[in-house]
């Protein structure tokens, strides 16, 4: 990725919904060369794709919570993720270094959710134990950007 693309991934990281003619007036190109890049970037996997940023509590998903999955035995990746798929309180999940096998982010409407979650969260087969941070604050969350 070059300065200019990083320059278009900037503006798009920071209103997705800017034309590429907007776009291109504060890169210096025309639209139809940001769309190349825009394009180019997608086939290329740097952009991989458009969405709206929503906030949870707006969606009744307020509570959070961080939670350390130790597993029984050696448990592959595919077959952590496998089992937590299907739990839709699960947003995110991640294979850590340290004592933890991976790191699951819940999203619940409440505390009671929350503690339903987790309660199914740890009878999963390959769950030994797990260790739950609660959020009560969202300090600081920002995008990725090019160039930092």
């Amino acid at each position: 990725m070059n300065p200019l693309d990083q320059r278009i991934v900037s503006c798009l990281v920071t209103n997705a919904r800017s034309s590429y003619a907007e776009i291109g007036k504060v890169v210096g190109l025309s639209a139809p060369a940001v769309k190349r890049r825009v394009d180019r970037l997608l086939e290329t996997g740097v952009l991989r794709g458009f969405t709206a940023v929503v906030d949870p509590e707006a969606l009744g998903r307020g509570t959070e919570a961080f939670v350390e999955v130790h597993c029984r035995g050696n448990v592959p990746p595919a077959r952590i993720r496998a089992r937590l798929e299907p739990l839709p309180e699960v947003v995110a999940a991640y294979t850590v270094t340290g004592a933890a096998d991976a790191i699951v982010h819940l999203r619940a409407a409440d505390i009671h959710q929350l503690e339903t979650a987790l309660e199914r969260l740890r009878g999963l087969e390959i769950i030994d134990r797990t260790v739950s941070t609660v959020v009560l604050s969202r300090l600081l969350e920002r995008p990725p950007t090019p160039g930092t």
